[in-house]
């Protein structure tokens, strides 16, 4: 069972909620609401890590993909792990980072940092991971949050890849160490990304014309200092958008930790005896990598 944060309105669709929602469950056909103070009591003392998905994600793949991927995650006794569910399917075309896109994300990051500022106090520490357009909604928590923030990790970032040093540098500057996963086979944020916050500016004054995203080719120089590197997953490895959180029905290899970013070239992590992948090798990275950086 996984504990959620959830800030939707609608099991598809639908706008943002105005308060946070507590519950539980592994999938939708199990998945409920529980007592506040549930939850609490179960992060009381413990160094809590929240992970959120990214666009086009319905409340059921939002259960499954985090459920799926939380119980991947290798991360200290202490620890605790909280899914965050968000609207980011309300407003979605295909991949385009459209004006109003952001404005649900936002609009989600500062209804969790007030619910987190709140309610979390007693937690041992604060973490956050994302995938995609999440990385938003965590940035924006984090710029909002009066707590500090021990580790972000930001898989694939949909947003643009200036915004360490320009929207969200303030953010950036509370995380004690902040760490990225990008890709350059990403097609999603090579193609749509871009072609996107082209038509935004256009549409909406103070968008950019045309920028790369965060999770295809990594940040900008300067990097902030508490930027880990390596974060540029290998090319032969053609990690794609999807990979990082996915609904596997079969079982998941688990890597040994710690588990970093391998240089250019180096095989594929898990392979069977003829060498081939096996299913779920992208998720079991992702993880290893999450649990890598969190410690």
């Amino acid at each position: 069972m996984t504990y959620f944060l959830d800030l939707r309105l609608a099991p598809v669709g639908g706008g943002l909620a105005q308060s946070v929602a507590t519950c539980a469950g592994a999938s939708l056909a199990n998945y409920s609401g529980v007592r506040q103070d549930e939850l609490l009591a179960a992060v009381k003392g413990r160094d809590v890590l929240i992970a959120t998905h990214g666009f086009n994600v319905d409340r059921a793949d939002g259960i499954a993909c985090l459920s799926n991927w939380g119980g991947l995650l290798q991360l200290p006794p202490n620890a605790a792990f909280v899914g965050l569910l968000w609207p980011g399917d309300s407003i979605w075309a295909h991949g385009l980072d459209y004006p109003e896109e952001p404005k649900i994300a936002n609009g989600a990051g500062e209804l969790l940092a007030e619910f987190l500022d709140s309610q979390f106090a007693g937690v041992a520490s604060l973490s956050f991971a994302s995938h995609s357009l999440g990385a938003r909604v965590i940035l924006q928590t984090i710029q909002k949050l009066q707590m500090p923030v021990r580790r972000a990790t930001v898989m694939a970032g949909a947003i643009d890849d200036n915004c360490l040093i320009t929207e969200f540098r303030d953010a950036v500057a509370k995380v004690a160490e902040f760490s990225l996963l990008s890709s350059l086979k990403d097609e999603v944020l090579s193609v749509d990304f871009p072609i996107g916050n082209f038509i935004a500016g256009i549409i909406a004054a103070g968008h950019p014309w045309w920028r790369a995203a965060l999770g295809h080719c990594g940040p900008v120089n300067p990097r902030p200092s508490n930027v880990r590197v390596p974060f540029e997953i290998p090319d032969s490895w053609e990690f794609e958008h999807g990979n990082y959180l996915q609904i596997d029905s079969a079982p998941v290899p688990v890597l040994p930790l710690p588990t970093d970013v391998p240089p250019n070239g180096s095989p594929k992590p898990v392979l069977d005896a003829a060498g081939n992948p096996v299913p779920g090798w992208q998720e079991a990275f992702s993880s290893a990598f999450a649990s890598t950086r969190f410690r």
